[in-house]
């Protein structure tokens, strides 16, 4: 596993705090739970009644139970470069078939790096992307990886926090980033258009959430003390529905 920013392993491993953080009820109902609906909210084209979805940096899975009842899909493809968090993702997707709800959709799990994923051209109708694209060194080929197992009219789901919050101090004290790679909310949204994606104004959320602020975690806001006028406070999460381009 790398130990630097510029090793030539696709991707910066969380710390052991992260790694115990993404089991944690703050990060299920506050963060995945919040962005799975806001991407749900956000889809303006027609999807499959069953689905076939790849959750690309799937980690421990706790993903599959809100995806399945979310989207209903007839198959879930978990994809994941570190063993470990795969280990605890095959624990999730036994939860999910003891469940009424979700035991329905197929889930499988592959080890693989998400800028070159085991899957065949084509195979997906929807590839969720949460929180992952700021661990990837090589984002722009894992985008084009994300087109290709796509099929026509497919759809992104992508989640990501912005430089202005991996950057911020606390966040660099207890996760570990690729630093060079951090993009703002509209430099994930210009290469999401460059890399074949297809979107518009009313397929982006900019949330502003209390975790996501980490300078105060809007601790100001909610004493009145401070507020950001319109436009010009710095964006901490993009969530994006775009469709690929013929």
């Amino acid at each position: 596993m790398q130990s630097t920013e510029t090793s030539s392993v696709p991707f910066v491993p969380e710390t052991a705090f992260g790694v115990w953080f993404l089991r944690t009820h703050t990060w299920e109902h506050h963060v995945l739970r919040v962005a799975i609906n806001d991407l749900k909210r956000l889809i303006d084209t027609p999807l499959p009644a069953s689905p076939v979805i790849v959750d690309a940096g799937c980690g421990q899975g706790i993903s599959f139970r809100l995806l399945a009842q979310t989207f209903k899909p007839a198959r879930i493809v978990g994809v994941d470069f570190h063993r470990a968090s795969l280990g605890l993702a095959a624990q999730s997707a036994r939860n999910c078939r003891g469940h009424a709800d979700t035991r329905s959709t197929q889930i499988e799990l592959l080890h693989g790096d998400c800028a070159n994923l085991p899957l065949p051209d084509a195979s997906a109708d929807i590839v969720f992307c949460h929180q992952t694209f700021h661990h990837l060194v090589e984002q722009e080929r894992a985008l084009a990886e994300f087109r290709r197992v796509l099929k026509p009219g497919g759809v992104l789901l992508f989640a990501e926090s912005t430089d202005a919050y991996i950057k911020s101090w606390v966040i660099r004290l207890l996760f570990r980033h690729p630093m060079h790679v951090q993009k703002s909310a509209d430099g994930y949204l210009d290469m999401i258009r460059r890399g074949g994606f297809t979107f518009g104004a009313r397929n982006v959320s900019l949330p502003y959430l209390w975790w996501s602020r980490a300078k105060d975690f809007g601790l100001l806001e909610r004493l009145r003390i401070y507020t950001p006028k319109p436009g010009k406070r710095r964006e901490t999460l993009v969530n994006v529905a775009a469709v690929k381009t013929a």
